[in-house]
């Protein structure tokens, strides 16, 4: 099987582990001339959220999730490793329920392989608040990378 697309799913906790992020996906990517899709999916409380600081003023019924994605953190920063490294890259965004629409959109790239963060959560957090990392790792139609970084969200 060959590797062609290669779906970094990220989100805005991820700017402190972009970097390492970014190499995971490079390991992969550089070798085999893969394309890196940036994905970054939000939903609708949280574009609302957000949605002042970034400069705009569409409502989330109207907006357009790939031009929000490219203004979020940490897209930016990707964006420029992959840039100076050479790799094809390109930025999708995703409006609704973060686990299914990260699915959809490794679905929809026809990605070979994703890459999710997490962070460490106990068995009691996770059976309260749910794992979005872990709905998509079971969900997913491909291998999936899971970064975990032990100091995020600590």
């Amino acid at each position: 099987m060959t590797i062609d697309t290669i779906l970094l799913a990220v989100g805005p906790m991820d700017t402190v582990r972009a970097e390492e992020l970014a190499d995971t996906a490079l390991e992969i990517a550089e070798p085999l001339g893969a394309t890196v899709v940036i994905g970054h999916a939000f939903t609708e409380d949280e574009y609302e959220d957000i949605h002042d600081d970034l400069g705009l003023e569409a409502r989330a019924a109207d907006v357009d999730p790939d031009a929000v994605a490219a203004r979020r953190a940490p897209v930016g920063d990707l964006v420029e490793i992959f840039t100076d490294a050479g790799v094809d890259y390109e930025v999708r965004g995703a409006l609704g329920e973060v686990s299914s629409e990260v699915v959809d959109m490794a679905i929809d790239v026809d990605a070979d392989r994703m890459i999710v963060g997490g962070r460490r959560r106990s068995p009691a957090e996770k059976a309260v608040l749910g794992s979005v990392s872990q709905e998509i790792i079971l969900q997913a139609p491909c291998p999936v990378t899971y970064f975990r970084d032990l100091d995020v969200m600590e």
